[in-house]
């Protein structure tokens, strides 16, 4: 797996300070509800980034006495900070903004100032999420965007990714509900845009939490790496068979644990001598995989 790369999190962060102020401008000019339900769900995206940030230095703390890993596995606590403050900063606000506008029934002004900053906005986070899809292509140019949203131990992308399309979903909504507001006068469309906004953000946060909280609890390598670890260890003349095998996703390093049945060696120096060449050529022909645990065993009957 390729080492830490904030690309992606610098084009969201760059994209959605610009989309904040834009949007927190034409909300105080023409009053929409839907529009500053924007605002602030880009503010909390702001946020957002720089925590994914803050969280890959962490990451990349070198192994301790109290953490003999490392701290490759901070990115995952930071990223479910992220999507908690995106259900919460984004959603349920959004949602409580729209509640109260409904009762409140203020009205829409200069509607088409609203429609021109959503529709740069759209051009900005479309570019943000161009640039998720491109670090996501590098690694995985063959596999559609759902199975890899499933199976990425990557998790500061996945919560890129995520707030990008909820970004664009959610500015959708806000684009159709100010038009309705224009053209009808009702200002419950934009009431309803903004509770739909923080509906969409809160469900996408949920599914973030869920990938993310995976990760925290502990998750194998992805399906493509296991396989071929253990293609690899099985093509080993060394090796009869492969007994047992465990892959652990740490951050972004993985470590292996293998029990297998070994061929007769003259000694037991000979052995471990032999276990030492399948280590360094494991470690070489993957390179993400910084730990291995080798146990010869024979199987039990």
């Amino acid at each position: 797996m390729k080492e830490e790369s904030p690309k992606a999190i610098f084009y969201a962060l760059a994209a959605n300070l610009g989309i904040a102020i834009c949007k927190f401008a034409a909300a105080a000019f023409t009053g929409s509800g839907s529009m500053f339900a924007e605002a602030i769900h880009s503010t909390a995206d702001c946020g957002n980034q720089l925590l994914l940030l803050f969280g890959l230095r962490e990451a990349r703390k070198p192994a301790s006495p109290l953490h003999p890993m490392g701290g490759g596995r901070e990115i995952n606590f930071y990223s479910l900070l992220v999507a908690l403050l995106l259900f919460f900063v984004g959603g349920a606000f959004s949602v409580y903004e729209g509640v109260h506008r409904l009762f409140a029934r203020e009205p829409l002004q200069y509607a088409y100032v609203a429609l021109v900053v959503l529709g740069v906005s759209v051009v900005l986070e479309t570019l943000s999420l161009w640039g998720a899809v491109k670090e996501i292509r590098k690694s995985h140019p063959d596999k559609h965007l759902w199975r890899w949203f499933r199976e990425t131990r990557e998790s500061e992308l996945l919560v890129v990714a995520g707030e990008d399309i909820a970004a664009l979903a959610g500015l959708a909504i806000a684009f159709v509900a100010v038009l309705l507001t224009m053209v009808t006068g009702n200002p419950v469309y934009d009431a309803l845009g903004s509770i739909g906004v923080g509906v969409l953000l809160m469900v996408i946060a949920w599914l973030v939490a869920r990938e993310v909280k995976s990760m925290i609890v502990g998750e194998s390598a992805s399906p493509e790496v296991r396989r071929a670890i253990e293609t690899h260890l099985r093509g080993r003349s060394e090796i009869r068979s492969i007994i047992n095998m465990i892959t652990l996703q740490w951050g972004r390093h993985v470590v292996v644990a293998v029990q297998a049945e070994m061929i007769d060696y003259a000694s037991g120096r000979a052995m471990v001598d032999a276990i030492n060449v399948i280590e360094a050529d494991l470690q070489e022909a993957f390179p993400q995989v910084r730990w291995v645990f080798f146990e010869p065993d024979v199987p039990r009957v």
